[in-house]
């Protein structure tokens, strides 16, 4: 077979015939992985059977698709331990909490699934990464709802620390009448108006700057998609950096969070330096190459970010009565978060409509 998979798109013999990089189109190659590619046009049924075959995606599949019960594992753990708070499943406190576990959960079953079933056709692959970096954004609003609610900044210690007004804003300032307790306090009321709207628009223009570098900056891409959610990470984790310079943290905050940070690092290591395929190309093909230890090393930063939050709600119940400066409603949750995936899904249709008028365009000139 020829450069560039002059192997028919639907031709795929049965069995699932595995490829090597020059027998597949240039779109479906990945960096230093020279084998273990199958048959672009493979059937529904062919690709799930490939889950339990040895592809370059096996591994990519199952690190995202066993972490969901991993992560629903230890999520649940908060209803059914031994511990303060309330333990309904539908209480309103726990409204931002379920919104944090759909974002996750969704972006694991998102990320495997592409990695399953974008070998159907180069437009359903093209259009299973638009979904996956859709569910990475919303994962970043789903953290910033429970970063908003549980790990707000309530300042040092002071005299008004026992206070349970619930509009009480828990940022400090305002006692004094010096020029920075005022600044800090304004700062205090432009965060309660544009942290999660901010969160919002971040998140969409996050899908379109990654959905754009798959037909553009091609050679930078893993560089671009890296730097890019760099800025979610920052502007979502504004509370707890205000949390740990002036309150120091709940439970191990500090301690799950310098964790956190430390495999969302490591996972960015991975994304762009291609190691250790790039120093053996063909040797880990299979097993071993970078997007997989990309994967494992993002779930890890999920599951310490879940115990931070954790942390943070068992503090919570163990403080005075109605602690929460905001009370959470269906409406600033679980609406901001069925409004944002309406507006990503908006922009994956609007990318998926252009994938397939490319390849409908290719056809015709290969007609030609």
């Amino acid at each position: 077979m020829g450069v560039g998979g002059n192997l028919p798109l639907g031709g795929c013999r049965p069995r699932a015939l595995l490829l090597r990089s020059s027998e597949v189109p240039p779109s479906v190659t990945e960096s230093f992985i020279l084998s273990g590619y199958r048959c672009p046009g493979s059937t529904f049924a062919q690709c799930l059977v490939s889950a339990f075959q040895p592809t370059n995606e096996t591994g990519n599949f199952w690190t995202h698709f066993l972490a969901v019960f991993v992560f629903a594992f230890h999520f649940l753990e908060q209803f059914w331990s031994e511990g303060p708070g309330p333990r309904e499943l539908l209480d309103p406190f726990y409204y931002p909490l379920w919104n944090y576990f759909l974002g996750v959960c969704g972006l694991l079953v998102a990320s495997s699934m592409a990695h399953l079933f974008n070998s159907m056709s180069l437009v359903i692959r093209e259009i299973c990464f638009y979904i996956d970096y859709g569910t990475i954004s919303a994962y970043t609003v789903g953290s910033s709802l429970a970063y908003f609610y549980y790990i707000h900044p309530r300042g040092p210690p002071g005299p008004t620390a026992g206070a349970t007004n619930l509009s009480a804003s828990p940022w400090p300032g305002g006692e004094g009448s010096d020029w920075l307790s005022a600044l800090v306090g304004r700062m205090g009321t432009w965060f309660e108006a544009l942290y999660v709207p901010t969160a919002c628009l971040i998140a969409l223009f996050c899908t379109l700057a990654c959905c754009s570098t798959r037909h553009q900056w091609q050679r930078y891409r893993y560089l671009i998609r890296t730097l890019v959610f760099l800025l979610p990470f920052v502007v979502v984790s504004i509370p707890v950096f205000h949390k740990l310079w002036w309150a120091g943290g709940g439970q191990g905050t500090g301690h799950f969070f310098l964790r956190h940070c430390f495999w969302l690092l490591a996972s960015g290591v991975f994304n762009i330096s291609k190691i250790p395929e790039r120093f053996s190309p063909g040797k880990f093909d299979i097993w071993g190459h970078s997007h997989q230890w990309f994967h494992c090393c993002t779930f890890m930063s999920i599951l310490d970010e879940l115990y931070m939050i954790r942390g943070e709600i068992q503090e919570l119940g163990m403080g005075p009565p109605l602690l929460l400066p905001r009370v959470p409603t269906f409406l600033s949750t679980f609406g901001v978060m069925l409004l944002l995936l309406l507006l990503l899904a908006s922009i994956i249709g609007w990318f998926g409509v252009r994938a397939h008028a490319r390849q409908q365009h290719s056809k015709l000139r290969k007609g030609d």
